[in-house]
């Protein structure tokens, strides 16, 4: 059984296609969705090791299937005190099950190695859901700060207009004092963006893989305006999930693990063959053949037992983990909803709205008619909106990013 999850990398450099030339560091610049994925893709030694551990997986099959190595002995049979010759013999001696637990072994092994697979793309999904919350976090925090440099830049020229009024004796210096205070505020915001957004560059880069001080360029988004999955198809991709694949290899170990214990019921079987040679009749050959006694069948009965009890444990978690994933994507698909609905209502009502309040405001403050703290409440309503918008495009990208992880398969899902 083998993971068929499309790679989160590969619907997004097909659907963003390439942004640039490849930097020093092996990063486009400017960076998009798709290369961070590719990168983390890349990279990530979760993955490496993982696959790693299903290819030892496999390789055991042969070990564990394999006959036990035949043993040659040699054996002084009779030696006469008188020591007028000896009865000698050399043999070799083979050990072989006459039942299929050889097979039945290496079914077991294979479904481990199955159910190791399906964890590589497990750890292949987490990866990349990591690198993509990791770019649009930073994306968040660096359009944050250009905001907030938006801000202060206007702020700043309200201040030089509230002086200007003040001087000529028609604005008092409360106004002053009002637009000095949004300034100080501002650049106290200022102060800590950058930390953040430091912050946020160090975890893209460990998302990467790459060194945790390593330049990251300017981030380019994708659009997000595709339509929406239809339940129905989600609901549909779901068997591609990893843990669902993981979840039938383990039934199958156990199935496999239940025959084993079965095979213990049938004989083991020697056989022993060699030249030898009697002081009565000289050189000749020997043979042997023998059959073990599984005469103790109350342990034999218990490790049947055993492993019946984890087949059905193993079908119960499989349920288990079928109704959560479920669940899930279907949490998933109703948060991207609720994302889409919130990122429009900004877009297309609140904001126009908020910048429409603006020149009125300033042209009120211009003819004395307003005071200049309704210039500064509207510029703040303005400002909200904006914070919210870049948070609301950031939760419309993170909610992409859970529905495609829920899913269990990229394809389509993630723009």
């Amino acid at each position: 059984m083998r993971a068929r999850c499309v790679p989160f990398v590969v619907a997004l450099v097909l659907a963003v296609g390439p942004t640039g030339p490849a930097t020093a560091q092996g990063l486009r610049d400017p960076l998009g969705l798709g290369d961070a994925i590719r990168v983390a893709h890349e990279r990530r030694f979760e993955i490496e090791a993982a696959r790693a551990s299903a290819a030892a997986a496999g390789a055991r099959a042969d070990v564990i299937s394999a006959l036990e190595d035949p043993m040659f002995s040699s054996s002084l049979d009779h030696l006469p005190f008188m020591w007028e010759g000896a009865d000698v013999s050399f043999t070799i001696e083979q050990r072989f099950p006459l039942s299929g637990i050889r097979g039945h072994r290496r079914a077991a092994v294979l479904a481990e190695r199955d159910r190791l697979t399906a964890e590589a793309s497990r750890a292949t999904l987490d990866v990349e859901v990591q690198a993509a919350n990791a770019f649009l976090m930073l994306w968040e925090r660096r359009r944050t700060a250009v905001l907030l440099t938006e801000q202060l830049a206007f702020a700043r020229d309200v201040v030089t207009a509230a002086n200007a009024r003040y001087a000529s004796g028609t604005a008092p210096q409360a106004d002053v004092l009002r637009a000095e205070l949004e300034v100080a505020r501002l650049q106290s915001l200022e102060r800590g963006i950058g930390g953040e957004v430091r912050a946020a560059e160090a975890m893209l880069n460990a998302s990467l893989g790459q060194n945790a001080g390593t330049p990251v360029p300017e981030l380019v988004m994708p659009p997000l305006t595709q339509p929406l999955p239809e339940w129905s198809s989600v609901q549909s991709a779901l068997g591609a999930r990893p843990e669902l694949q993981a979840g039938r290899a383990q039934i199958a170990r156990a199935d496999a693990e239940i025959e084993v214990m079965r095979d213990m019921f049938k004989p083991m079987a020697t056989l022993r063959t060699g030249p030898s040679y009697t002081m009565a009749e000289g050189t000749g050959w020997m043979a042997m053949f023998a059959v073990s006694l599984p005469i103790y069948r109350g342990k034999l009965k218990a490790g049947v037992a055993e492993a019946q009890a984890m087949r059905a444990m193993s079908e119960a978690d499989f349920r288990a983990t079928t109704r959560m994933i479920e669940g899930d994507a279907a949490g998933a698909l109703n948060q991207l909803q609720a994302a889409r609905a919130r990122q429009l209502a900004i877009t297309s009502d609140v904001l126009p709205r908020a910048r429409m309040a603006i020149d009125p405001a300033v042209a009120g403050y211009t003819a004395g008619q307003l005071p200049l703290v309704s210039v500064i409440e509207a510029v703040q309503a303005l400002w909200l909106v904006q914070a919210n918008l870049i948070a609301a495009d950031t939760e419309l990208g993170l909610a992409w990013a859970r529905l495609a992880r829920a899913r269990g398969s990229y394809e389509g899902i993630v723009p």
